[in-house]
């Protein structure tokens, strides 16, 4: 995998995190440094480290499945995409804005930052499978998202609520996008 396709993957990791922070952005009056540095360090953190956990199991059982890693690629990222398409269009309505302390609390931010790095997990499993680099890929992640997060505090904060399900539209669909061009360059033989 190139730079060019770890950077469209850690885009499309990162817009469920973008999402989030968009809404956190809605609770407060004024955004401080340390809603930055607590949404970016958190959330990109995550998004950073949960991939090197998928990339050690996967490169572990990548040998056996060689034969058909085409599709498992094709069908973990498509899953994941479709959870966020599915998500997407299938909220619970809006929701009350939240004191900043609760939108900001350290127990809540923590679980919000696991919550949105699982995807990234699964798309560690694939990183191997597809020949990508584990430093360039963690690194691009965790940036990617810390940098996308921050913008998407900032967005939420002057936007509104709105940003959010759009926000995981796009990465749902570069992430199908990704997982479909794979399995077309594997069955071509392109790859």
């Amino acid at each position: 995998m190139k730079l060019g396709g770890i950077l469209l993957l850690a885009f499309g990791l990162s817009m469920d995190a973008m999402a989030v922070a968009a809404a956190r952005g809605l609770s407060v009056k004024r955004i401080g440094v340390r809603h930055v540095a607590l949404v970016a360090g958190l959330f990109g953190g995550f998004q950073g480290i949960m991939p090197l956990f998928g990339y050690m199991l996967g490169s572990q059982v990548g040998q056996a499945i060689q034969a058909w890693d085409h599709w498992l690629i094709f069908g973990v990222l498509a899953a994941i995409g479709g959870k966020m398409l599915w998500e997407a269009f299938h909220h619970d309505g809006e929701q009350a804005p939240l004191a900043e302390a609760e939108a900001f609390g350290s127990k809540v931010m923590l679980m919000l930052a696991v919550a949105t790095s699982v995807d990234a997990l699964a798309a560690g499993f694939t990183l191997p499978l597809l020949g990508a680099p584990l430093g360039v890929s963690v690194i691009s992640i965790g940036v990617t998202t810390a940098v996308l997060s921050a913008a998407g505090l900032f967005a939420g904060h002057r936007f509104g609520a709105a940003l959010g399900s759009r926000l995981d539209v796009v990465g749902g669909l570069v992430l199908i996008g990704i997982g479909i061009k794979t399995l077309i360059e594997h069955l071509s033989g392109a790859a």
